[in-house]
């Protein structure tokens, strides 16, 4: 009986922390904003909405997000849920800039660099919540989710070591015979190992990718009350390849990478689909319209961290006996939910998931409504929830 009652007796310690993050002046919803007490946090979904799941009561959660004022929110037992908190745009002081050169390139090298420094030393495991759907025009067709580890060796070495084990996923699909083409995402929760810039240099931060971009000074920005260096780059030479358009956002005082922005050049149409395509079924038109992504860093314990990344892949696909062609949006979200750094061991290859796979195939179907439990997730936005209401109750009925 003591061991029946052990897990619903920590279930019942479990502290919730819930709310809505507005912009003071509008009251507009703030997406992707950072929630985090320590090394726990999540982001808000597209309605500004978030749920935080602790197993102690934490003082106070910082909220940050990219051109706002960080706010430190005060909890307490009777004021965790149902938060409404409002955050005030920061305005740039151009007189306190103090720029350390004219020489965009250079800051990035300088920051390139110190990435030894600033980043992880020591192996870690990333815990992390990882979502990805698919829409034909307004309307989702699909969706899939799960809580992941993520092994990731110290930021000296590359990623051919680091690995993703799926702990929990469950996936959707549209059982509407229209909706038949099939939009699998490729390798889609190794993205966080894959896209993380800083420390797969392959992708883009190696001298010989950089050289193919001109470097401009942007407006600078403040994250987390620090303020950043905004580089921005676009192609500066033809390639075989598609390049991108992009902005580096560095930490004035450390030097750090704290976030980067990615968008795929579109002019050569060619290019852009062997850049975001790996198969297509036979007879369908493939046109390219948006490849975007977005790597946000945390500082946290005198370490910078991967935390929240999003890529969005826009395209149209037309048959040959049709007069019109349908727009497909297929999202894939990750953010980190906590970390370890102790007693650390890899991912065992067997149990990794492969960059070749779909999650679509790995993961079965799912109805319990109390599916992630304990589990920090990204809260679904109103529109997926309706969706995923949706498409439950036609599984149902078929």
């Amino acid at each position: 009986m003591i061991l029946i009652l052990a897990p619903l007796a920590a279930l019942a310690q479990q502290v919730l922390v819930s709310g809505t993050v507005v912009d003071d002046k509008t009251g507009r919803p703030l997406r992707q904003v950072s929630i985090a007490a320590g090394r726990v946090s999540v982001v808000t979904n597209e309605d500004g909405v978030f749920t935080l799941k602790f197993d102690k009561m934490p003082s106070t959660v910082s909220v940050s997000h990219l051109g706002y004022k960080t706010r430190k929110v005060s909890l307490s037992e009777q004021r965790t849920e149902n938060l409404l908190i409002r955050m005030e745009p920061t305005t740039i002081q151009l007189r306190e800039i103090v720029v350390r050169t004219n020489n965009p390139r250079e800051l990035v090298d300088i920051a390139i660099k110190k990435i030894p420094e600033n980043y992880s030393k020591v192996p870690e495991l990333l815990k992390a919540f990882y979502r990805e759907t698919a829409m034909k025009r307004k309307h989702y067709i699909y969706v899939a989710e799960g809580v992941e580890d993520m092994y990731k060796t110290p930021y000296t070495r590359s990623v051919g070591r680091d690995r993703v084990a799926i702990i929990k996923g469950r996936r959707l699909l549209s059982q509407k015979q229209g909706d038949t083409l099939g939009v699998k995402v490729m390798g889609g929760p190794v993205l966080p190992v894959e896209l993380d810039v800083v420390k797969n240099h392959q992708f883009l931060l190696n001298k010989e990718e950089l050289d193919c971009y001109k470097f401009s000074m942007d407006i600078p920005e403040y994250i987390n009350d620090r303020l950043q260096y905004v580089v921005k780059i676009e192609p500066g030479e033809v390639k075989e390849y598609a390049l991108f358009n992009g902005r580096f956002y560095i930490d004035s005082e450390r030097l750090a990478f704290t976030r980067i922005e990615l968008e795929l050049d579109m002019s050569d149409k060619d290019k852009a689909t062997n850049r975001m395509l790996v198969k297509k079924p036979f007879g369908v038109r493939f046109k390219p319209r948006e490849l975007s992504c977005v790597i946000d860093y945390r500082f946290e314990d005198g370490v910078t961290r991967i935390s929240y990344l999003r890529n969005i892949f826009r395209f149209n696909c037309d048959w040959k006996k049709r007069l019109f062609a349908t727009s497909f949006t297929a999202t894939c979200e990750m953010v980190v939910t906590d970390s370890q750094s102790q007693d650390v061991q890899p991912i065992a290859s067997r149990s990794s998931f492969d960059s070749r796979d779909a999650y679509y195939d790995k993961v079965e179907y799912f109805l319990d409504p109390e599916y992630w439990s304990r589990y920090n997730i990204i809260e679904p936005s109103e529109s997926l929830d309706k969706a995923i209401r949706k498409l439950v109750s036609k599984y149902r009925r078929n």
